[in-house]
């Protein structure tokens, strides 16, 4: 493995671009290869097997275009689908997920008493946060909520509006989230809504976005590994859905901050 291969990062749809936004910031002499599996988003209201299959094509594909670590940066994929991704690719290179690194931040946050974590369907019914938060912290409480309708509304440019307000609000009031020090925004969409989130709770809540601290545990595991890129060679990004539109191609924006050109490929008939 060379330092100088990519960071491979997969995600159900575009929502992952959040996390390949932040490892940008964070290792802005990294390159990317995306994928982003449209044609079957969302992950949230797949079945389990169907999730591990998706992961270990796209995890295939990516360690075939030669990616030194993948990411998995979706919260369903990583509480579903990682073990088998890890068992199948684990020994050929590193493979990360989004879960562990937030539990691991958590176990240093001595303040936090009461943990509210809010993703999709199929996150919260597999209790993955939950039962690795209580694993790490015997004595904390964790409250889950699905929150089914956000990720959508994101992905159509509802956010910063009456709208978005009306749907953040009358989730985060759930009394499920009543009294919580932190929350875990455990879907890589979410990152669009912190500061809508933030503004419910006063600043009062600790607001944990997922992908930032993905980001430096990336960076931790590369160095760990002597994987990090010292090059001075300016940085090649790819982007790859496996099903394209016009919406996507728009939204890319946001979740990126830059304007960014996807080819479509289709992994599934290999």
């Amino acid at each position: 493995m060379k330092s100088s291969q990519p960071i491979g990062i997969f995600d159900s749809g575009i929502g992952g671009l959040t996390v390949a936004n932040a490892i940008r910031q964070v290792l802005p002499q990294e390159s990317l290869i995306y994928f982003g599996d449209t044609a079957h988003m969302p992950y949230g209201d797949k079945s389990e097997e169907a999730i591990k299959y998706y992961s270990l094509k796209i995890g295939k594909f990516l360690a075939e275009q030669g990616c030194k670590a993948i990411v998995i940066a979706c919260n369903t994929a990583s509480s579903l689908g990682y073990q088998d991704l890890k068992d199948f690719l684990g020994k050929e290179l590193p493979i990360l997920n989004v879960i562990d690194p937030v539990v691991e931040f958590c176990t240093h946050q001595a303040r936090y008493k009461k943990i509210g974590v809010i993703a999709t369907k199929a996150t919260i019914k597999s209790n993955v946060y939950a039962k690795k938060l209580k694993e790490a912290l015997p004595n904390i409480e964790v409250q889950s909520l699905a929150t089914p309708l956000l990720a959508p509304m994101i992905e159509e440019g509802f956010f910063e509006n009456n709208i978005s307000k009306t749907i953040i609000n009358s989730y985060l009031s759930s009394t499920k989230l009543k009294k919580i020090d932190a929350l875990i925004l455990a879907c890589t969409h979410y990152p669009l809504i912190k500061r809508e989130i933030n503004d419910y709770y006063n600043g009062k809540v600790e607001i944990l976005n997922t992908a930032s601290i993905v980001a430096e545990d990336v960076k931790l595991k590369l160095q760990q590994l002597d994987l990090l890129n010292n090059a001075t060679l300016k940085p090649k990004h790819q982007f790859f859905v496996s099903d394209k539109t016009s919406a996507f191609e728009t939204s890319t924006r946001l979740f990126f901050g830059d304007k960014i050109s996807l080819v479509q490929k289709n992994i599934w008939d290999k």
